[in-house]
């Protein structure tokens, strides 16, 4: 079960799966468009209503959500913007396939942006800070908008890894200038596969359905006010959308169990000397899909890591900047690793090249993650707990983890 959406699937999916089913039945023989709202539009509608966001618009996947969100903005070639060097690479691609160019910015303990780094990265040519809200929980974002203000960037969430969270109340996705959204298998909630963006700006909105649906403007309008912009296909579908719909209207109660377990968990796992948790920017209103344990050693890290039969953080190959190959191949001579990108100078895989970001490599090496409602054992959480264990089960792992931390930490 990778994500705890997947334990809520039931009959809210199967009826709205079915009403498209029957929509496209009774379509066959119209000529032109639907006269109903398609589950896409409701989505978009719902979406915008739970997160408290002016307008939404539903792509095919999270990478899509990121990309038509540094569209929406005019990110391109000469821009740079910032990203952590711990993400998912979709991060990093999208600001490459942008045609600008990413910069690698450290973490702190909340494994998400040390904003004093990214004050230090910033330069004239900084367009926008990409906020990475990684293992489920916030970014320091009211350091990140306030940097962003003094200096006029945009701030883009990639809200993948933490659906329904929120920041000092406020949901994430609604902070910066444009949120993404995932609903692949590995989140919160998933569709399958799908994605959606939220922004409270008009122009952003026009400029994210343009560039989601060929170039139409919103409503699929061929003329109206608005930037006129070569779009591409990223449409989520009806079927997706009509899964996103049921999940939707669970992920309350799929954040309320996920977090109960987790509380449940921890509160078994006293603090010890070795080893503490991780930072939280603010701890109420994380996920709780994941416990993080940073070790006061990367030798002890590895340790319980093998017994549990998992990896530290930094093993995971798509989330460590470290581990990515493609990044400082950017810079290949005739023959970058993004086939659009016009590639990038020698001087610029300094920055990309493992060891470039010390304090990030540092943690990356001394944590691990435990599951709670997501199992994923690519991100390095392959031990732990779902949000359908019962009391029982939660304390047995809770034991299993509290001996090895006995046996490697005594």
């Amino acid at each position: 079960m990778p994500g705890p959406g997947y334990a809520y699937f039931g009959s809210e999916e199967e009826k709205n799966l079915l009403e498209v089913v029957q929509q496209w039945r009774e379509a066959g023989d119209t000529f032109g468009a639907l006269t109903v709202e398609s589950q896409i539009g409701r989505f978009e509608t719902e979406a915008a209503a739970r997160f408290a966001a002016p307008y939404c618009v539903a792509v095919n996947s999270g990478t899509s959500a990121l990309l038509t969100a540094l569209a929406a903005l005019g990110i391109g070639p000469g821009d740079e913007v910032i990203v952590p060097g711990y993400m998912f690479v979709a991060s990093l691609a999208t600001i490459v396939y942008s045609g600008a160019t990413p910069v690698l910015a450290e973490i702190d303990e909340s494994f998400t942006l040390d904003v004093s780094d990214v004050r230090r990265r910033l330069t004239p040519r900084t367009r926008a800070i990409m906020a990475v809200h990684m293992l489920g929980a916030p970014s320091d974002m009211d350091a990140l908008t306030a940097l962003a203000r003094e200096h006029g960037v945009a701030i883009v969430e990639d809200v993948a890894q933490a659906c329904g969270a929120t920041y000092r109340g406020r949901p994430l996705g609604t902070w910066g200038d444009v949120g993404a959204f995932s609903l692949n298998p590995f989140k919160v909630i998933t569709a399958g596969e799908g994605g959606f963006v939220l922004t409270a700006d008009p122009r952003l909105h026009q400029r994210a359905f343009s560039f989601h649906d060929h170039g139409f403007l919103p409503g699929g309008l061929e003329t109206g006010e608005g930037d006129l912009l070569f779009g591409l296909n990223l449409h989520m579908t009806d079927f997706a959308a009509a899964v996103a719909r049921a999940q939707l209207g669970k992920m309350a109660a799929i954040l309320r169990r996920t977090r109960q377990v987790k509380q449940s968990f921890v509160a078994q796992v006293p603090p010890r000397p070795g080893v503490r948790r991780r930072t939280f920017h603010d701890a109420g209103g994380e996920c709780g899909t994941l416990a993080v344990y940073i070790f006061g050693s990367a030798e002890a890290a590895r340790a319980v890591a093998g017994e549990l039969g998992i990896t530290v953080l930094a093993e995971s190959p798509k989330h460590n900047y470290a581990r990515i190959p493609a990044l400082p191949a950017l810079t290949a001579a005739g023959r970058p690793s993004a086939p659009f990108h016009p590639g990038l100078t020698a001087a610029a895989a300094g920055g990309y090249r493992p060891g470039c970001l010390p304090r990030t490599d540092d943690l990356l090496g001394r944590s691990i993650a435990i599951a709670i409602g997501l199992s994923d054992s690519y991100l390095g959480a392959g031990f732990g707990v779902t949000v359908r264990s019962t009391a029982a089960e939660v304390a047995r792992k809770a034991d299993r983890f509290r001996a090895v931390l006995d046996r490697v930490l005594s």
